[in-house]
């Protein structure tokens, strides 16, 4: 039998989903370290440059790509 989530364990499914980089407040700011440094990981095993102008949005998409074509994802 299935359980099922009361209250505030629906609310915070619901809050805690994963939210589209274009819909991100802060995507168009420049990316993170963080993004640069992974990009940068993914970008070397796939035997791609990396773009260093990105914003957070576009590296988070980037990073989504790159993890599909490397087996990281």
């Amino acid at each position: 039998m299935a359980s099922r989530k009361k209250g505030s364990d629906q609310a915070r499914d619901t809050s805690n989903r994963i939210k589209d980089p274009d819909d991100w407040t802060t995507g168009d700011e420049p990316m993170t370290g963080a993004q640069a440094s992974y990009l940068n990981t993914l970008a070397t095993e796939a035997g791609e440059t990396l773009e260093p102008d990105l914003t957070k949005g576009e590296a988070s998409k980037r990073i989504d790509e790159l993890q599909a074509r490397t087996g990281r994802g």
